[in-house]
């Protein structure tokens, strides 16, 4: 005997299908297989939900006014528009905006609004629910992974913070949500068709319409998958790197163990598309005594020479029992003249949300609620 503890009602609106988390294929076999739409009418009829779904936002067929009356209808039998469940909603005293997005029972991912980033602002979208990596500077890592996002709940991060900004009804020049980065939870190469499939509804220049150019891929480095994600996706590549040498990474990022360095560079110099005007970018979080002397510095320069590349230097954003402690400012500052001399772009991170545990590396589904003092031991944290 199953015990079923949510109301009847919403597990029977669960059941059925969300036609705006479908890719354009997907949403046209569902309109077919549902009798909603005939084979010969199921392509035009996927393009004016689309519109109104990926354009509009809309999360009711009831407002699509270029439908007929009785095909919304049958549409709002068969199907549904809704939004997952916004468990909690923070709001940094720097702008920063955190959602904790509930997709089923014990299955829940955050998702973070960082403003005045790119054209306007960036997404940064969780892959995963947990992570199996256990990079020891990333709470995340902390949490045993539970598993993929789908493609639609990963596009649902994107749906929530339009709504949330009000930006399905902006003009294009008005928008506050213009680039999206994969930088959230999870490593996204672990969960390469959901990201792939995620990128082609959020691409689509008859929906949202983010370029693929303002799309970001973070990795630690899945050296087997990374051809694949340039050839699938176009994005931009980001790897976390944080370290020199082998010893050190294998360390920080174990995956490293798997991938080493050299491994991954040969990986990084063969991604589709690498030039001057499509860098990569890597990710260096500055960890007090531990990889920001100005050897370091020196040797990452070495490392990358001729990769069309640039150096985020990341101050590190401490959590509740973070084994490490933030480099300084004079050390950082050190660190990023010394790339910058050989002539890397070197910008220093400013750390954004920490006071509610949306920065960099601060993830984690729990959203675990600080006493106030802890909060602002956080927000006075060197960096």
């Amino acid at each position: 005997m199953t015990l079923v503890l949510a109301p009847s009602r919403v597990s029977a609106v669960a059941e059925r299908p969300n036609l705006s988390r479908m890719t354009r294929g997907a949403l046209i076999d569902a309109l077919v297989a549902a009798e909603v739409a005939a084979p010969s009418a199921a392509r035009m009829r996927a393009d004016q939900i689309w519109g109104w779904a990926h354009k509009r936002g809309a999360t009711s067929f009831d407002v699509m006014t270029n439908v007929a009356k009785e095909t919304r209808a049958a549409l709002a039998e068969a199907f549904t528009l809704d939004r997952p469940q916004i468990l909690d909603r923070q709001l940094s005293t720097d702008g920063v905006i955190k959602w904790l997005i509930g997709f089923g029972p014990g299955v829940a991912a955050e998702t973070v609004f960082i403003p005045d980033v790119g054209r306007s602002g960036a997404l940064c979208v969780s892959s995963q629910v947990g992570c199996t990596l256990n990079c020891t500077f990333c709470h995340t890592g902390t949490q045993a992974l539970v598993r993929n996002l789908t493609a639609g709940e990963i596009f649902a991060q994107v749906q929530v913070a339009r709504d949330d900004l009000n930006d399905w009804t902006a003009a294009p020049g008005e928008r506050r949500l213009t680039n999206i980065v994969f930088m959230g939870m999870g490593e996204p190469l672990y969960n390469l068709d959901g990201v792939a499939d995620a990128m082609d509804i959020i691409s689509d220049d008859q929906g949202v319409g983010i370029s693929r150019r303002r799309i970001t891929v973070s990795t630690s480095g899945v050296v087997p998958k990374m051809t694949e994600l340039g050839t699938r996706t176009s994005a931009m590549l980001a790897i976390s790197l944080h370290a020199v040498s082998d010893e050190l990474r294998d360390v920080l990022v174990p995956i490293n163990r798997a991938y080493p360095i050299a491994e991954l560079l040969k990986a990084i110099r063969a991604y589709p598309g690498l030039s001057n005007a499509r860098r990569v970018t890597f990710e260096y979080v500055m960890l007090k005594g531990v990889n920001d002397s100005p050897a370091e510095a020196r040797a990452l320069v070495r490392l990358l020479a001729g990769i069309p590349a640039k150096i985020n230097l990341i101050p590190f954003n401490p959590w509740p029992g973070a084994p490490y402690e933030c480099s300084s400012n004079a050390t950082i500052k050190t660190f990023a003249d010394i790339v910058n001399r050989a002539g890397y772009a070197s910008p220093i991170r400013t750390p954004r949300g920490r006071d509610i545990l949306a920065a960099c590396g601060q993830l984690r589904s729990e959203s675990e609620k600080l006493r106030a003092s802890q909060r602002r031991k956080l927000e006075t944290a060197p960096g």
